[in-house]
């Protein structure tokens, strides 16, 4: 019953618009301006302002720039953990989880199961095609990557999952009462924020498979799991590894990292596969280790009334 956790704060539906409202303003106007702030006065220096990602990361270097773009993602989760505490009077564990307490060991499983598998694709593209790929080590850029990802890396991730697979599925949830609609709906809405990713751009809008996919596939563990907790620990390592190991100029992380992507891109298999074969056969791995049962309830059920999850809530 992860979707009902919110009847234990205040859900009344204008409560989750003005919260949403509130969270992407703090996401997506506060958080900006620390950026803002450094393009602007970087282009009173140069003369040129400039327009593209990569531009911007050329600018203020890879470094500031990747800090300042991660900024604005604490600057939203302060905004969301005020919205839930202060507007909902809702615990930040209801948000995160049917467990008494988050279960860290799930976390870590997903993120130590991903990076692994991450790291062996990633490995296994350059082995197989290294003429696309050329060495981008420096070790004093790397390690202030190393130490700007790993901090603010999982902030950034955690919003996400927090705010999609948290927040808006539960309100979702609430307000029609139904559990396909939220998973649906929070899947089409984390593609739909990434359309301006360069990615995009580079690739055409077939690439939003793999990030309508990828929020499907979260949506489900989320559901499935009753918590946030392998969502996760699967967002940050997905990010934290791209972000350490290989760039490219078409990419939304301008990085330091050991490898650097030259090839011209092109919308592919790579893009389908991990939808359709590596997502399910990731989610057969967690079934099995966490027993999921009743996967037609828990993904298209209707949404417990208030009163009968009070009244077992009451009886436990």
């Amino acid at each position: 019953m992860y979707i009902e956790q919110a009847y234990k704060g205040l859900h009344e539906p204008w409560r989750y618009l003005l919260g949403f409202l509130a969270v992407f303003i703090a996401w997506q106007v506060i958080g900006s301006i620390p950026l803002l702030a450094f393009l602007i006065l970087k282009s009173l220096e140069s003369g040129t302002f400039p327009t593209t990602i990569g531009g911007m990361s050329e600018l203020l270097g890879s470094n500031l720039f990747l800090f300042l773009m991660l900024l604005s993602f604490l600057i939203a989760f302060v905004g969301l953990y005020l919205v839930v505490k202060y507007m909902h009077k809702q615990k930040f564990t209801t948000l995160t989880t049917v467990r008494p307490k988050t279960d860290w060991n799930r976390v870590f499983f997903a993120f130590l199961l991903w990076a692994v598998v991450s790291v062996f694709f990633i490995l296994l593209d350059v082995f197989l095609s290294p003429g696309d790929y050329v060495t981008n080590f420096e070790i004093g850029p790397f390690l202030t990557l190393m130490v700007i990802a790993v901090l603010l890396i999982p902030i950034q991730t955690s919003f996400e999952e927090y705010f999609m697979r948290g927040y808006l599925m539960q309100g979702i949830g609430l307000m029609t009462k139904s559990r396909w609609v939220p998973l649906i709906a929070t899947s089409f809405l984390f593609g739909i924020l990434h359309i301006f990713n360069p990615e995009v751009e580079k690739l055409g809008y077939g690439i939003m498979i793999f990030y309508m996919g990828t929020g499907l596939f979260l949506g489900i563990l989320t559901l499935m799991d009753k918590g946030l907790e392998l969502a996760i620990g699967f967002h940050a390592a997905n990010n934290l590894m791209a972000a350490l190991l290989v760039t490219a100029d078409w990419t939304a992380f301008q990085t330091p990292s050991v490898y650097r992507d030259i090839s011209d891109p092109e919308l592919g298999w790579d893009v389908l596969i991990p939808v359709f074969v590596i997502y399910p056969l990731l989610l057969l791995v967690f079934s099995k280790k966490y027993g999921w049962t009743n996967w037609k309830d828990r993904l298209t059920g209707k949404v417990v009334a208030e009163t009968a999850f009070e009244s077992s809530n009451n009886e436990h």
